[in-house]
């Protein structure tokens, strides 16, 4: 019999591959990188509290050691050497690692749902919009696009500068980093890392460590399918991440919290490094007194509920509405909840899981508030052992409350009645600019007002969260809800430098711009800049024999 220490147990984490030691003790699940293999062994501790299990093959090999900003640096480097070789600026080399993601997630489509239900129990058909096709849209879109995303942009020019032609050329940054989260763990990882290889960038791609099927999953399918000494998955938690954050990077792409978003630009300023920042924020909804109801409930639902259970960062996180249409807006959410849902609600397979407990607990504390807990008009239930909290509803919270104050990031949903509708918009720009802000309303003074006067990232009228969906759209957030954008060909312009090119001929060389600067050329300077300014018709000038000015 081999005795394992107790104290050998580190780390929590999944279980790895070959290597591996996993080992379940008072504590919970830990995984040990054992330094030898062995073959199938499997041995128990005398230790009552722990048990290990290994399936470990015969070689006698030493596991590399952890992840650490040494080795982050040699990757850094053999990246920039493969981006400085000018094979990753090819319209060919694009097109092909695109097209291999799209390959990927054609072929491995149940894998892809099999991890997602894993880390976080999504429903299949919810895995497949959110996540798959999401993915697989933007891919095909870069794929047709492409070649009118890189071909330079003719501009005019200015008289000064006549005979001139000018362009805009789009040029990759470099070696970029793509820091992605939890919630929608692969489309969240993908539409990025897109984004950046139809700009002809390096990437290293680092999914959440909080999701962890995905996470592996994305790191065996890219190194599968994508051009390894271009594209790199590189797993961990905070000591991989902050490894990362010590390299200089050409572009950091960062989605998540604002905790986390603030770590990551100190580490970027250190290097100048320029960031996309996609963050979050309590994205409200106002619901006005003319509205179809029962549409705007679904589409609340849709927003709030069916969107990972409320774990998103564009869902509905409170609506904002009349005293008067309170009572009405709340018994129609809850009659389209238990209709989508069932009146069971802690037995529905249609909604995903709390993706920790963590978060769970965050979540429950949030309700058992004092001045919260009495609030809870519906659901309220929770299974701490399934990580689920029912669909919730409170009304009239206070605004000082923990609920109101940070972001929610879950199924609780927050009704927050007003005198007058208008009385909405100070309400939300008292708060941080949010992500999304919603507005359900049939006057289009009220849509007016709205649009102009509060500040979001985004915004969808009569509907929610699909504003996301329409590629033609930027999808990003002002302020604390994040800097930068992309989607579409945005996520092509997030990973590029736009670089202004002016092309001149060795003709209409003028005297007049060289010193000395006599007064008869100070005149002649004087005319030509009050004619630029004035942006008279060119004939205006006169010229010499000989074509100057």
């Amino acid at each position: 019999m081999t005795i394992v220490s107790p104290g050998l147990f580190k780390h929590p984490s999944r279980c790895f591959r070959s290597y591996s030691i996993v080992g379940v003790g008072l504590l919970g699940t830990f995984t040990y990188r054992h330094k030898y293999k062995i073959n199938r062994v499997s041995f128990s501790s005398s230790t009552p509290s722990y048990y290990c299990r290994a399936t470990l093959s015969t070689t006698m090999e030493e596991v590399k050691p952890a992840f650490d900003s040494d080795k982050a640096a040699v990757l850094v480097n053999e990246l920039r050497k493969t981006f400085n070789s000018g094979k990753t600026k090819s319209y060919e080399w694009r097109i092909s690692q695109l097209e291999s993601i799209s390959k990927m997630i054609d072929e491995k489509e149940k894998e892809i749902v099999e991890a997602l239900q894993k880390d976080l129990s999504k429903p299949e058909l919810e895995a497949f919009l959110s996540e798959i096709l999401m993915a697989r849209s933007s891919c095909k879109l870069a794929l047709k696009e492409l070649k009118q995303w890189m071909m330079p942009q003719k501009v005019e020019t200015s008289l000064a500068t006549y005979p001139s032609s000018a362009e805009i050329v789009a040029e990759p940054l470099g070696v970029v980093l793509v820091i992605s989260t939890w919630n929608f763990p692969f489309s969240l990882s993908l539409d990025p890392v897109i984004g950046a290889i139809a700009a002809g960038n390096a990437v290293v791609l680092k999914p959440s460590e909080i999701a962890p099927a995905t996470s592996s999953l994305l790191s065996r399918l890219v190194g599968e399918y994508m051009d390894k000494s271009a594209i790199i998955v590189v797993e961990g938690a905070v000591a991989e991440t902050s490894a990362l954050l010590e390299q200089k990077w050409d572009k950091i792409f960062f989605t998540g919290g604002a905790r986390v978003g603030r770590i990551v630009m100190a580490a970027a300023a250190k290097n100048l490094t320029p960031v996309t920042l996609e963050l979050g924020g309590k994205c409200p909804a106002v619901v006005d007194s003319n509205v179809n109801l029962q549409v705007t409930a679904r589409r609340i639902v849709a927003g709030k509920w069916v969107c990972n259970n409320g774990q998103a960062c564009i869902g509905v996180d409170y609506i904002i509405t009349t005293k008067e249409l309170a009572p009405k807006l709340i018994a129609t959410l809850v009659n389209v909840v238990e209709e989508i849902f069932g009146k069971d609600l802690m037995e529905s397979k249609e909604r995903s899981r709390i993706i920790n407990s963590f978060h769970f607990k965050r979540l429950v504390n949030l309700l058992e508030e004092d001045k919260v807990s009495n609030k809870i008009v519906f659901g309220g239930q929770r299974d701490e052992s399934q990580l689920q909290i029912a669909p919730t509803i409170l009304l009239d919270v206070p605004e000082d409350s923990m609920i109101m104050q940070e972001e929610i990031f879950g199924p609780l949903l927050p009704i927050i009645t007003v005198e007058r509708l208008e009385d909405s918009f100070a309400m939300i720009n008292r708060k941080p600019k949010p992500l999304a802000a919603y507005l359900f309303s049939d006057d289009e003074q009220i849509k007016r007002k709205f649009v102009q006067n509060i500040y979001a990232g985004g915004m969808a009228i009569n509907d929610t969260i699909l504003q996301v969906t329409v590629p033609t759209l930027p999808f990003g957030g002002v302020g604390e809800s994040g800097m930068g954008s992309y989607h579409g060909k945005f996520s092509f312009d997030a990973f590029s430098h736009k670089k202004a090119v002016l092309y001149r001929s060795f003709a209409g060389d003028s005297p007049t711009r060289y010193p000395p600067y006599t007064p008869g050329k100070k005149k002649q300077i004087k005319a030509l800049l009050s004619v630029c300014i004035q942006d008279e018709p060119f004939w205006y000038l006169q010229r010499t024999e000989n074509g100057r000015i």
